[in-house]
């Protein structure tokens, strides 16, 4: 991909990123040969081609962070939960995926041993949580509208420093993300963007969302040891 220097991409390719089962589709983009990596966890509807989540991941790329974006779900399952919403806020399930994904990183991802963050979106940021509980190498989480209330107990495990972003306008958000914040026991911030609806569609409001998940993630993962 032809870009100027500091934009150069060193790799991008598609994935395949097996789980107990199923097989997920996924979207890394290494930009630099850094080993940082951010993990994105869609919310319920979305995918990996959510232009939201792209944009943002565009602004990691642009500080030298990689990316990997993945279908949560197979496309079988996307058919199915769109029926009948059995797997939206089935935060476990969702957990075990967003996991086996770091895993993989890990493994079979071409970067070493990556130092990993997770950026999780509505019903991804609950399962952002729940695997930086489970994992402490997980060195830092943004949450983006998250219903973090999903989350449950899990958040009194969080060690990683952990960013809850809601909108202004979007007020149960505000109150589960508060709640949250006090229950967080490791470095932990909330940024209420002005303006701003669930989606922060209002103009700017992303763009705000994406250089505060982008510093974050510079701070706690690129200058970590």
């Amino acid at each position: 991909m032809a870009m100027n220097a500091a934009l150069s991409i060193f790799r991008q390719s598609e994935v395949k990123i097996p789980c107990l089962d199923a097989v997920l589709d996924g979207d890394l983009v290494v930009p630099s040969a850094h080993a940082e990596v951010v993990v994105f966890a869609h919310g319920s509807g979305s995918s990996r081609l959510s232009p939201r989540n792209r944009m943002v991941a565009g602004e990691m790329h642009s500080r030298g962070l990689a990316t990997l974006l993945f279908d949560l779900l197979t496309p079988e399952e996307a058919r199915e939960e769109a029926a009948t919403g059995l797997l939206r806020f089935n935060i476990p399930f969702l957990t075990g995926r967003l996991r086996a994904a770091a895993r993989w990183l890990q493994t079979e991802g071409g970067l070493g041993s990556p130092r990993i963050g997770y950026f999780g979106s509505s019903t991804g940021a609950a399962a952002a949580l729940c695997a930086a509980a489970r994992d402490p190498a997980v060195r830092a989480v943004v949450s983006r509208g998250g219903r973090t209330d999903l989350a449950g107990d899990a958040v009194e495990q969080v060690q990683a420093p952990t960013l809850l972003i809601a909108g202004e306008f979007d007020h149960p958000v505000i109150r589960w993300n508060r709640e949250t914040h006090e229950r967080l026991p490791g470095p932990k911030r909330l940024e209420i963007v002005r303006g701003a609806s669930h989606l922060f569609e209002e103009p700017h409001t992303l763009e705000q969302v994406a250089g505060l998940a982008a510093c974050w993630f510079e701070s706690h993962l690129a200058d970590n040891p």
